[in-house]
C-alpha cells in the first residue's frame, strides 16, 4: 500500500485553543501505516497557492505539546474565499499541487466562512474522480455554527470575557464618583460572546448591568434610560456591548459613529467603535465620567486563560476527524453533541459541511431577557461547563512557552 500525505490548514479568526486542534489533527495522523508526512500551509489556501509549507510532522514531541496550548494560528491564516463556480482555474491548480505533493488527506480548521471552503473542494474532487478526502475541524469564539453544540474557541473566549469583565469591575468601583464603563466585545450577528460577561457576576445585582446583544434591535434612547436607571442604584455601572449591535434598521452602532462600511472578502462589514460611540453619547447625555474599553484580539488569545475543557474538546475535535479520515469519511465537519442530563457530556459526531458553511446560529431569545439587557439561568447553565480548568501552559521564565513558525521558517 502507498502511503500518502496530509496537508492542514487554518483559516479566519484565530482562537486560543485552535493549535489544540492542529495538535489532535497531527497526532492523530502519526503512527499511521497510511501516512508519510504531515504537511501545514502557511497562510491556509492562499499562501499554499503561493507554495508556503512546512512540515508538521517533522516537529518533536516536547514542540507538540507546546503547541497544543500555543494562541493564535501556528499555520498563520488567511480569509480567501474560494469561487462559487467550479469551472474557475484555480480548482485544477489546487489539485495539481495535491497531486504533486501526493496528498491523500486535506484539513481546513476553521469557522463559518472557513467551512465554506471544504465542500466546494469536496465537490470539485468529485466532479474530477480524486479519492483525496477533505474535512472540516470547527473553531471560533463566536460559538455561531450550527449543528454543534457549541465550537472550540468558545469556552476560552467566554472564560477570559467573563474574567476581564470581572476584573474591571472591581478596579471601575473603587472611586465614589459616578462612572460608567462601557466594554465592546466581539461578535457581528450572534452575541454569544458578549452573554458570557453575565458569568462574571459574583451575586445578584453585580456587574455587569447592562448586556446588549446583536439579536434585539438597540435603541439608543432607551439606553440612556437604562443606564439612568442604574446610576440610581450604583456610581458604578458597567455596559456590555456586541460590537455589532444595530438599530431597528439594521444600521451598526458604529456607522453612526463614522465607520467606513468597508467589507472583507466575504463581504462582512469590518466592524469596530460601537462601544467608543456610545462611551461618548453616554458621556455627554448623563454628564458622568465614562470609560470606553475594547477587548479586540485579545480575547481570542489568551491563551494563559484558556479553559481546560476548552483544549482537550478542541484537541479531541482533530483527532475525531483524522480517525474519521482514515476510515474513508468525506466532506465531513466534526460536531459537538451535548448528551441530555444535569452532568456535562459530549460526544463526538460527523456531519456534511454542506450543511454547516455559510450558516448561523444565534444566541436563543429565550435566555435574553429584561427587555434586551439582560442574559438568562438557562445560558449560565450551558456555558459554565466549558469555561471549567485551567490552561496547561508550560512556563519559561515566569512567561508562557508558545511555538512560533517564525522560528521554523
Amino acid at each position: 500500500m502507498s502511503k500518502k500525505n496530509v496537508i492542514v490548514g487554518q483559516s479566519g479568526g484565530p482562537t486560543s485553543v485552535i493549535n489544540s486542534s492542529l495538535y489532535g489533527v497531527v497526532t492523530g495522523f502519526l503512527g499511521s501505516e497510511k501516512i508519510d508526512k504531515i504537511y501545514g500551509m502557511v497562510n491556509g489556501i492562499e499562501g499554499f497557492l503561493a507554495g508556503k509549507t512546512t512540515v508538521l510532522s517533522d516537529l518533536t514531541k516536547e514542540e507538540l505539546e507546546i503547541l497544543k496550548t500555543t494562541p493564535a494560528s501556528y499555520l498563520k491564516s488567511c480569509r480567501f474565499k474560494l469561487p462559487e463556480d467550479l469551472n474557475d482555474p484555480v480548482y485544477p491548480t489546487l489539485l495539481k499541487k495535491f497531486e504533486e505533493m501526493n496528498i491523500g488527506y486535506f484539513f481546513y480548521i476553521g469557522g463559518n466562512d472557513s467551512m465554506d471552503t471544504v465542500p466546494k473542494l469536496s465537490r470539485y474532487g468529485q466532479k474530477v474522480g480524486t479519492d483525496i478526502i477533505f474535512m472540516g475541524v470547527p473553531k471560533t469564539i463566536d460559538n455561531d455554527l450550527i449543528v454543534t453544540d457549541h465550537t472550540p474557541g468558545y469556552g476560552s473566549a467566554a472564560k477570559y470575557v467573563a474574567t476581564t469583565v470581572r476584573e474591571c469591575a472591581l478596579d471601575a468601583g473603587v472611586y465614589a464618583a459616578p462612572c460608567v464603563t462601557v466594554i465592546e466585545i466581539m461578535g457581528r450577528h450572534a452575541g454569544w460572546l458578549t452573554a458570557a460577561s453575565v458569568l462574571a457576576r459574583k451575586f445578584e445585582g453585580d456587574a455587569p448591568n447592562l448586556i446588549y446583544l446583536p439579536e434585539v434591535a438597540f435603541d439608543l434612547e432607551q439606553c440612556l434610560k437604562d443606564v439612568k436607571k442604574c446610576l440610581e442604584k450604583t456610581n458604578n455601572v458597567i455596559v456590555c456591548v456586541s460590537e455589532g449591535i444595530a438599530d431597528k434598521d439594521g444600521k451598526f452602532l458604529c456607522e453612526y459613529a463614522g465607520a467606513s462600511g468597508a467589507v472583507d472578502s466575504f463581504g462582512h462589514k469590518k466592524l469596530t467603535g460601537s462601544g467608543k460611540y456610545l462611551s461618548e453619547v453616554i458621556g455627554e447625555k448623563l454628564g458622568v465620567k465614562v470609560r470606553s474599553l475594547e477587548f479586540g484580539i485579545i480575547q481570542r488569545c489568551g491563551a494563559s486563560l484558556a479553559s481546560a475543557t476548552d483544549i482537550e474538546e478542541a484537541s479531541m475535535a482533530g483527532s475525531v476527524a483524522a480517525k474519521a479520515a482514515l476510515e474513508g469519511k468525506t466532506g465531513m465537519m466534526v460536531a459537538f453533541i451535548r448528551e441530555p442530563g444535569d452532568e456535562y457530556k459530549i460526544t463526538y459526531q460527523l456531519t456534511d459541511v454542506n450543511e454547516v458553511c455559510n450558516k448561523e446560529k444565534p444566541f436563543p431569545a429565550e435566555w435574553i431577557t429584561d427587555n434586551g439587557t439582560n442574559i438568562g439561568e438557562g445560558y449560565i447553565k450551558y456555558a459554565l461547563p466549558l469555561i471549567q480548568g485551567a490552561s496547561p501552559v508550560k512556563l519559561v521564565n515566569g512567561l508562557p512557552a508558545f511555538l512560533d513558525l517564525a522560528q521554523k521558517l
